[in-house]
């Protein structure tokens, strides 16, 4: 089979990491037979760079056009980057809210499975990690609520005022919530829908439309918990989340609080999808300038998002599976890139993992 994927290398550590996802694509196609045509698409900053703005007009239908799209890191050091001197609008993030939005990839996946070759790098007590570990996705509403709402800032009398608004309608928690239920009746059929009702009307209305999806789930249980709540569990007892289901500003900092228990937000992948199997795949860390050039950033998140695509946009179910079982070689084989070595651990570089894994797939046997 042939595909055409969009590439976005990105700032900072994002072209290194997007080098090795690619390696690690063509040795899948190599083993499976499949055939990827690349797309070079630019975004943030190095679009920034070329062309004045984060995102061109050409760029959001070349990425259209393509079966899925694998995006590095953007973005750079908010303190130093002359990005940064831009209105908020034509900053490097501007340019992504905006592609999440035109394309309407409305569902955001970020899985957080603990290897059990990572259980030392968990900062959680191994107690509370449990034997088995946990294995949860967090799904996240992308295209509304704070982010994407109206905001302005003012100033009377000397007084500054800053106004950002959360609006949701209906129509939007609905459709992320299916997401999340069929997700669910793959896995272990148990959802945890995230929210403030206690204070907030948005997430009351919340609340009621997503016990109106569960109404045709009836095999998936559903449970809700306040998000202050939730931030605790997640580093009391992981093991007890199966999905999560939350909106935008919530799920954007449970998913890193996720991230981290996992032993690296280096490990952290995820998919941006929207109601066609078209989805934008792209690891949940940032674009680290600080280490950028260094080859020493961890790019099994993005290899992870590249399984994702496989999975969700291309139908490659066994392929998907081959990559994750490659990483997970890679690591019971105790190499390991700085974020997540540990002594006596065999610490490489970027590139070096990405060869582990891509030699990996040679002999994969799912």
């Amino acid at each position: 089979m042939e595909y055409r994927i969009g590439v976005i290398r990105g700032d900072g550590i994002g072209p290194e990491i997007i080098e090795e996802a690619v390696k690690v694509l063509d040795a899948a196609a190599h083993r499976f037979g499949h055939k990827f045509n690349y797309s070079e698409l630019l975004l943030g900053g190095a679009s920034i760079d070329a062309h004045g703005v984060p995102l061109t007009d050409e760029a959001l239908a070349d990425a259209e056009s393509c079966d899925a799209v694998i995006m590095g890191s953007i973005g750079g050091d908010t303190g130093t980057s002359p990005w940064y001197r831009l209105e908020p609008s034509r900053r490097p993030e501007a340019g992504l809210l905006r592609m999440r939005k035109e394309l309407n990839l409305f569902a955001n996946l970020r899985p957080a499975y603990l290897f059990d070759e990572l259980k030392a790098a968990c900062p959680i007590k191994e107690e509370l990690i449990g034997s088995e570990g946990f294995d949860m996705v967090i799904v996240r509403e992308l295209t509304g609520g704070l982010y994407f709402g109206e905001r302005h800032t003012s100033e009377v009398d000397g007084v500054m005022t800053a106004v950002d608004t959360l609006e949701y309608n209906a129509d939007e928690i609905r459709r992320t919530a299916v997401k999340a239920f069929e997700i669910a009746m793959k896995r272990d059929k148990k959802i945890t829908s995230v929210d403030k009702a206690n204070v907030l009307d948005s997430s009351r209305l919340w609340r009621r439309t997503v016990e109106e999806v569960a109404k045709d789930y009836p095999e998936v249980s559903l449970e809700h918990m306040l998000v202050d709540n939730c931030a605790m569990q997640l580093v009391s007892e992981p093991s007890q989340f199966d999905v999560i289901l939350t909106e935008n500003m919530f799920g954007d900092i449970l998913s890193d609080e996720a991230s981290m228990i996992t032993g690296s937000i280096g490990m952290l992948s995820s998919a941006s999808l929207n109601d066609t199997s078209f989805g934008l795949y792209e690891p949940s860390h940032g674009s680290a300038p600080d280490i950028a050039g260094k080859g020493i950033a961890n790019p099994l998140a993005t290899i992870l998002s590249a399984a994702m695509m496989l999975k969700y946009s291309l139908n490659l179910d066994k392929e998907a599976r081959c990559i994750e079982a490659a990483v997970k070689k890679a690591l019971k084989a105790g190499y390991r890139t700085p974020d997540i070595a540990r002594k006596g651990e065999k610490g490489i570089g970027t590139s070096e993992m990405g060869n582990l894994v891509a030699e990996a797939l040679s002999t994969c046997s799912v």
